[in-house]
């Protein structure tokens, strides 16, 4: 489909889905707020367990139904990793038939490790596939003062490579913005980003692949660890074997011929000792 084909079939009737992804403290909650235009997300407070859920909210922006879900924040310390990640998985079904769009909510400042991270999480849970639907969301752009967003970029290589996996997508949202401005901005770069996938939208049939690639991925690194520590052991028996038979040989007199020869392995020594 060409864009003015699918230009000619967007109305502004069209419904936008997007999921908010990022760690706890970036900013998603106040991000869905500035795109709907009200107050539809509470900020995440550690003691508040419902944030731990996905949260679903529709409104309408500019004639144009927009349906924005709220996830967990990813490394959140209340519930494991694991249940961070299937609790984070429901923004799927809950954007049925699927989002149009990933948003990768960073809070502007160093990009440390724990941000690359995130980034990494995101690609593990959704998969390669999704950054086709991806776009890197600043938050707390009142930070850059009267630097540009890509002075900032240019600094960092790391964010550079973020943003080419991103498809060069981003944006900022600044507190000393006008939100429906920001709002709009961001909107038209989202219907930009639908117009490159020819109108398509992220899938339940990706994320069960990328969770079918990622199982594959942690059985390859497990039997990597296991294959590791066995070298391990037969390195340490060796080794072992070695000192075992230089002190034998230390404590026999010359010219006494051994009567019996021994043998030896690491789990016999661990179970003298």
């Amino acid at each position: 489909m060409s864009r003015a084909d699918y230009q000619g079939r967007q109305t502004r009737g069209d419904e936008l889905r997007i999921v908010l992804l990022g760690k706890t403290g970036a900013g998603k909650s106040a991000a869905g707020n500035i795109i709907l235009g009200r107050e539809a997300f509470e900020p995440q407070r550690s003691s508040s367990s419902w944030t731990l859920q996905c949260k679903r909210v529709e409104g309408e922006v500019g004639g144009r139904k927009v349906t924005v879900i709220d996830t967990p924040g990813l490394f959140d310390t209340q519930i494991s990793q694991e249940e961070v990640v299937n609790r984070i998985k429901m923004c799927i079904p809950l954007s049925a038939p699927g989002p149009h769009a990933f948003l990768v909510v960073l809070k502007l400042g160093r990009f440390t490790q724990e941000e690359q991270d995130t980034v990494r999480m995101i690609h593990t849970i959704f998969g390669e596939e999704a950054a086709k639907y991806s776009l890197v969301l600043f938050t707390h752009g009142d930070y850059l003062k009267t630097q540009t967003i890509e002075g900032f970029i240019s600094k960092s290589e790391e964010l550079q490579e973020l943003i080419k996996v991103c498809y060069g997508r981003y944006s900022v949202f600044n507190s000393q913005v006008s939100p429906q401005v920001q709002s709009h901005q961001l909107l038209e770069k989202i219907v930009r980003m639908m117009q490159e996938n020819d109108g398509g939208h992220y899938t339940t049939k990706i994320l069960n692949e990328a969770s079918k690639a990622s199982m594959k991925e942690q059985h390859r690194l497990s039997q990597g660890l296991v294959a590791a520590e066995k070298q391990r052991r037969r390195t340490l028996e060796a080794e072992v074997q070695r000192e075992f038979t230089g002190r034998s040989k230390k404590l026999r007199p010359e010219g006494l011929r051994p009567v019996f020869t021994a043998t030896f392995d690491l789990q016999s020594a661990t179970a003298l000792t």
